[in-house]
């Protein structure tokens, strides 16, 4: 059973810093291609950053240059370090299979982020 457990979120203010952790169960972590998603109130789930299994990034175009994705296979871990954060960046991030997340049953609880003006 798929198993995602984000943690990290908080309440910062614009330019600040923050990093998230996605502790992972149930499937081959280290054959996994993996993504952040986040999801703000009132608007659809989006993807923000993706590792490949061999540590191939990518980001959305509205947070490159300022989050960093990465993984930790032994641990069965991925993480995001945020900087220089915006109050758009207010939402709910969520970690997940990429592209093709596991199911609408595997997604965790998520971890909140708020950021203020």
């Amino acid at each position: 059973q798929v198993q995602l457990v984000e943690s990290g979120g908080g309440l910062v203010q614009a330019g600040g810093s923050l990093g998230l952790s996605c502790a992972a169960s149930g499937f081959i972590f280290r054959l996994t291609a993996m993504g952040w998603y986040r999801q703000a109130p009132g608007k659809q789930r989006q993807l923000v950053a993706s590792i490949s299994s061999t540590g191939s990034v990518d980001y959305a175009d509205f947070v490159k240059g300022r989050f960093a994705i990465s993984r930790d296979n032994a641990k069965n871990t991925l993480y995001l370090q945020m900087n220089s954060l915006k109050p758009e960046d207010t939402a709910v991030y969520y970690c997940n299979a990429y592209p093709q997340p596991w199911g609408r049953d595997s997604w965790g609880q998520g971890t909140q982020v708020t950021v203020s003006s």
